[in-house]
């Protein structure tokens, strides 16, 4: 990593903790030129775009979806939310080094929201963390039939196929994935992730995934374990 940035395990400069801060506030705020033109001032200063991450879009999309959940928001609002920081991560993405971006170089994530939902906010926000740590992601987007995700994790040789899901009704389709693999021969060939606000560690064990995170920060962390890369 470029020894100029400023590393997630040093403690942040009050200045770069305010612009991080007037970042989630820009954000939240639904101001997306504010957000755009802070996140480059970040880049001028050199912090470690996974601090960024971290510290500001997963937290504001961690505020987000509480708000929505308790009704302060509502679903314009959430989508606003989720373009400004997909616009955000876009332009910070473009500033890691190639060190950076080869962190990982090699594993390869096939990700979506499995098949009659349409959520896309955390799983975007798990993409977006993913490509900063250095993996390559494939986003299928939202509402993918089980055979996609497989014909898309073979055509594209994943490691990983994360599977995303915010509805109880929707749940089934995870298992779904993991069964037609096992009847195609293939369950062995890539790693399972899952994760949701309905789903559990146990869930996960009980469909036979190999990972399961309650968000964004510690879905990177699970995937590396299950690689044996963290």
């Amino acid at each position: 990593m470029n020894p100029e940035k400023r590393s997630e395990n040093h403690e942040m400069e009050a200045g770069d903790k305010e612009l991080l801060d007037r970042l989630q506030t820009a954000i939240l705020s639904y101001d997306a030129e504010k957000a755009k033109n802070l996140i480059r001032e970040i880049m001028e200063r050199k912090i470690d775009p996974f601090v960024v991450m971290n510290y500001t879009i997963a937290n504001v999309a961690r505020l987000v979806g509480e708000k929505f959940e308790s009704g302060e928001i509502f679903l314009p609002h959430l989508v606003l939310a989720g373009d400004i920081m997909s616009e955000v991560s876009a332009i910070l993405e473009s500033s890691m080094s190639l060190e950076e971006s080869k962190k990982l170089a090699g594993k390869i994530v096939v990700i979506g929201t499995v098949e009659g939902d349409i959520h896309s906010i955390g799983k975007s926000i798990v993409a977006m963390l993913m490509k900063a740590n250095g993996f390559k992601v494939y986003d299928l987007g939202v509402d993918v039939k089980s055979d996609v995700f497989i014909k898309q994790a073979e055509a594209n040789n994943a490691d990983i196929i994360a599977m995303s899901c915010l509805l109880t009704t929707t749940m089934p389709y995870q298992r779904e994935v993991i069964e037609e693999l096992r009847d195609l021969s293939l369950r062995d060939k890539f790693k399972i992730m899952v994760g949701g606000a309905p789903l559990s560690q146990e869930w996960a064990d009980d469909i036979g995934a190999d990972g399961f995170a309650k968000d964004a920060i510690e879905a990177v962390k699970v995937a590396k374990q299950i690689l044996g890369t963290g």
